[in-house]
């Protein structure tokens, strides 16, 4: 038990209710900490063992003022989020572990997961479905052909619209390449019933061959889905979130929130960790939380803490009132360029100031999604009265949200704006001035040339002056005020300089917050109401791109009034919505023409498409949706808003651009209220049901999986096969041989390759054994539930670089019989030689991201220790928790000045009384003797490695 067990006590007016009281323990020092700090010292504080986690841990913590950069400490996340695909390994070894258990005598339902497990499988199947066009087209992973992407499932090929659209020429870049992707992609991909639009229930053509590659893919997948739902019938804390939910991946992540835990009324902070990219995002809800590796990850599940150098924490603080004109995106994109330059790779980011609380909680979670962006670990928001209210749009009922709320002041989490408290002390901190965002358009002809829009009118008028060039049109100055009139359906318009005449609101998908698209509808909507029209030779179109926003829109009742200003949904790959891409009319074009006229194309994209959209266009801006919409019923680019009107309305009134503009309030609660709330609705009813297909899929019910043998997608792993009750002491290394003799910066991919199986490694001569052809052999990333393919794809990066080989090839020399081999062949042999192997590498070994195959693989292939100048910390720690002994050169030797030639045998002799940083001799068959450093950091990591890893480690608390 925790020694800080007098510090729990019962929640005031929830007497039931127990928790540490963190803030009490902590005292003046706990007051100014930054909240996510705090965050850290709770769970420490609860889950303080003496072993895992130490007492002078959570001091430490506690003393973040000046231990920060310097000390290592624990966490343990509440729980853990699976992104599909990346859990199939963890799950594996699970069901691995309840054989070893029952194998060594124990029982094997004790083994579970150590804290609550998520998996949310939606978003694979899309992925994997976008990378099956690939691997399905002819030559898959070979060398030039480019792969087919237009087979790709997910986009029906449209039928070719005229190339003068704005979305035809900017697909791909912009939201509207997603065309054929309905709201529930999977659940129309696999039938063969037709997707149908979700904006006129019209089916969207599909050709045949992305239909039997559906099925296939149904097929190739069904084994890990039936994997999954057995692991969620018999495992503990496990919940999945199934397929073919059709709704955002964020609102998935957003729907599995506790914000606070309340586990048999003991409450906690929640936290998480989690293999899926965007789980960065849950730190808007005040939730901490962050993406890690797999083998981390799997290290929670076991009930390890994960590891990390207590890290600095830079305080943002957002100040003064946002520009009514400024959109989301205008504030997110500001103020993640403002982290940027401020240099916080590797920090906390932590937001506080009179200016937090005008951000929605869709702007936090979009600051907190953008980390990778500029570098932070993570963007925390902590909890204020937004973030309450959203929760309870989400479907939390009053007690939790009265029980959340009266925990969290409890224990100092709750951030108050109008209390004088004091703010925490950060390590440095970042001004964000949110009056000095002002919205920006970009063009005319390159996106990185932005024009406040205030100064559009300005700006425009010295593009015409100067001379042709990246801004300029050099139109003669007694040219520019030329008019000329036109007749169009009927009635007559005067086209100038500056007139629009393609207008395409896109939902554009790399950082689209979607209310900044249902802006657009409400300020239609007020537009509408007020008597403004758009002229109708304007070229007008919207694609909502994402199923996301396609909600938005639909939920809030915006569609009929952006339709009624010309706005129809196009891109969706239904007739209707296909038919109105018509090219500009002749008599428009023949003006333009004839005039020698600069008309303009405004978008919401993120390419500038100059003179793509039609030859006759020759400037382009890209513009927020509300500002598309407003230009539209300008009809000019000429214009400043603040002086000139849009248009008359009704009765000949003067309707300014600040006339129809939402204010953040409204949009906020029309997001909140209509939107969001119906959005969870949804979900939460479509989890309660399951659906037919997932609720139909057959899955076994017994306490240990029954492997499939054939299968070549989920096999039975060997890191428990020898599982006695006791850990016996390290083993000596004896005269190995040296598997791989590598050079300087050897990355997680060279080590583990994640994409196609190339066609002559060793991979894919097992999977051609197993009967299946090259177009079925899939990716590494997508069999990694099967150790045969992973071991083989251990080391068969072809551009590993091998010094026994001179040249880059995933080869390696067999020296007993002197053959030159694949990789895993040379280790098969020397294993049944009963031959131990090593590595022998230089500087900075296992850079790159984290991949659990890459210390995994090396353990399968008998590799007993790596000898390297100097390790990435992340693989380092990996390779212990495999049980592979990181070995280190001492400061200025390596093998050359050793004389080493890595054909000698070498061996290492580990003594019983192990200890951290300690040195150990190597000796050589040559008769060489050298000593190298043990890297081991601290004696927890020595006890995992006497285990043979953490898994062996965790399968013995069970025996």
């Amino acid at each position: 038990g925790s020694p800080y067990q007098p510090a729990i006590e019962a929640l005031k007016s929830y007497p039931e209710k127990k928790f540490y009281n963190v803030s009490k323990l902590g005292g003046a020092k706990y007051d100014t900490l930054p909240y996510s700090i705090r965050v850290l010292f709770e769970s420490s504080v609860r889950n303080c063992d003496g072993f895992l986690v130490k007492e002078t841990d959570a001091m430490n913590i506690l003393d973040w003022k000046t231990k920060q950069n310097h000390v290592e400490v624990p966490f343990c996340p509440a729980r853990v989020v699976l992104q599909d695909f990346t859990g199939i390994p963890a799950m594996v070894d699970f069901a691995a572990m309840r054989e070893a258990v029952r194998n060594a005598g124990g029982d094997p339902a004790k083994v579970n997961p150590a804290c609550p497990t998520d998996l949310t499988v939606d978003h694979s199947l899309q992925i994997d479905f976008s990378k099956c066009a690939i691997q399905n087209a002819p030559n898959p992973g070979g060398g030039e052909q480019k792969p087919l992407a237009r087979l790709s499932p997910l986009k029906p090929p449209l039928r070719k619209p005229p190339p003068c659209r704005g979305h035809s020429s900017c697909r791909g870049s912009c939201g509207a390449g997603e065309a054929g992707r309905s709201p529930g992609p999977f659940s129309a991909q696999i039938e063969n019933t037709p997707i149908l639009c979700p904006f006129h229930l019209q089916p969207v053509p599909e050709p045949e061959t992305v239909l039997k590659n559906q099925e296939m893919e149904f097929g190739r997948n069904r084994e890990r889905l039936q994997f999954f739902k057995w692991s969620s019938k018999v495992f503990e804390n496990i919940s999945i979130i199934p397929p073919e939910t059709g709704t955002a991946h964020q609102v998935n992540l957003e729907y599995l929130s506790r914000v606070v835990f309340d586990v048999k009324d003991f409450l906690h902070p929640d936290s998480v960790v989690g293999t899926d990219s965007h789980t960065t995002m849950v730190n808007g809800l005040g939730i901490l939380g962050w993406g890690v590796g797999g083998i981390e990850t799997e290290a929670v599940m076991l009930g390890m803490p994960l590891t990390l150098t207590l890290p600095e924490v830079v305080g943002c603080e957002l100040t003064g009132a946002v520009s009514p004109f400024a959109t989301s995106i205008d504030i997110v994109l500001s103020i993640t360029k403002q982290l940027r330059q401020a240099d916080v790779a590797g920090k906390f980011v932590e937001f506080f100031g009179s200016g937090v609380s005008q951000l929605s909680v869709a702007d936090r979670t979009t600051i907190a999604n953008m980390c990778p962006e500029y570098g932070a670990i993570l963007s925390f928001f902590p909890v204020d009265n937004v973030t309450l209210k959203h929760l309870k749009h989400a479907g939390f009922d009053k007690a939790k949200l009265e029980v959340t709320e009266a925990y969290l002041k409890a224990v100092k989490l709750f951030r108050n704006d109008e209390s004088s408290s004091r703010e925490p002390e950060y390590s440095q901190v970042v001004q964000v001035s949110l009056s000095s965002i002002i919205p920006y358009v970009s063009g005319p002809k390159r996106s990185q040339d932005r024009v406040a829009v205030n100064n559009m009118k300005s700006d425009f008028e010295a593009c015409l002056n100067e001379k042709s060039g990246v801004k300029g049109f050099q139109i003669a100055a007694e040219k520019q005020n030329d008019i000329v009139p036109v007749q169009y359906e009927g009635n007559e318009y005067k086209l100038s300089h500056g007139c629009v005449v393609i207008a395409a609101v896109i939902s554009c998908t790399n950082n689209c917050n979607p209310s900044v698209m249902l802006a657009a509808g409400l300020l239609a909507k007020k537009a509408v109401e007020a008597g403004l029209v758009v002229k109708p030779y304007i070229r007008t179109s919207l694609s909502p791109g994402s199923g996301m926003v396609t909600h938005y829109l639909s939920s809030s009742g915006v569609l009929p009034y952006l339709s009624k200003l010309g706005f129809e949904v196009v891109g969706y790959g239904c007739s209707t919505c296909v038919g109105n891409t018509a090219p500009l009319p002749e008599a428009i074009r023949n003006a333009i023409k004839q005039g020698d006229l600069i008309a303009c194309g405004v978008l919401s994209g993120t390419k500038n498409f100059e003179g793509r959209l039609c030859d006759c266009v020759r400037a382009n801006y890209l513009a927020s949706p509300p500002l598309v919409v407003a230009y539209a019923i300008a009809g000019t680019v000429h214009i400043d808003f603040d002086t000139e009107p849009l248009g008359t309305g009704f009765n000949g009134k003067s309707i300014y651009l600040r006339d129809i503009w939402p204010t953040r309030q409204e949009l906020h609660t029309v997001e909140e209220e209509r939107v969001i709330s119906s959005m969870f609705k949804e979900l939460k009813e479509k989890m309660e049901k399951g659906n037919k297909r997932w609720n139909l899929l057959e899955a076994p019910e017994s306490t240990l999986f029954p492997w499939d043998l054939k299968s070549t997608y989920i096999r039975c792993p060997s890191f428990f096969d020898k599982l006695a009750k006791e850990a016996a002491p390290p083993r000596a290394v004896e005269n190995a041989h040296v598997l791989l003799f590598l050079g300087d910066s050897v990355t997680t991919d060279h080590i583990s390759p994640a994409g196609s199986i190339a066609r002559s490694s060793a991979a894919a001569k097992y999977l051609t054994s197993k009967g299946l052809t090259p177009r079925e052999f899939n990716s590494y990333g997508a069999r990694r539930g099967n150790d045969a393919v992973m071991t083989r794809g251990t080391f068969a990066n072809i551009k590993l670089l091998n010094k026994f080989i001179g040249k880059p090839a995933p080869k390696t020399i067999h020296f007993p019989s002197g053959q030159t081999l694949d990789v895993f062949e040379a280790a098969e042999l020397y294993q049944k030689e009963g031959i131990p192997v090593i590595i022998l590498a230089g500087k900075k070994y296992g850079l790159g991201s984290s991949r659990d195959w890459a210390a995994k693989g090396p353990f399968l292939l008998g590799v007993k220790a790596v000898l390297a100048e100097s390790y990435e910390k992340v693989h380092r720690s990996q390779l212990i928790g495999i049980g592979i002994a990181p070995l280190q050169f001492r400061p200025g030797e390596n093998p050359s000045t050793l004389g080493l030639t890595g054909r000698e045998q070498f061996s290492i002799l580990f003594p019983p009384d192990l200890l951290p940083r300690m040195t150990l001799d190597i000796k050589t068959s040559t008769g060489k003797v050298f000593s190298v450093i043990a890297l081991f950091e601290n004696n927890m990591e020595i006890t995992l490695y006497k285990h043979g890893g953490s898994l062996n480690f965790v399968a013995r608390r069970f025996l």
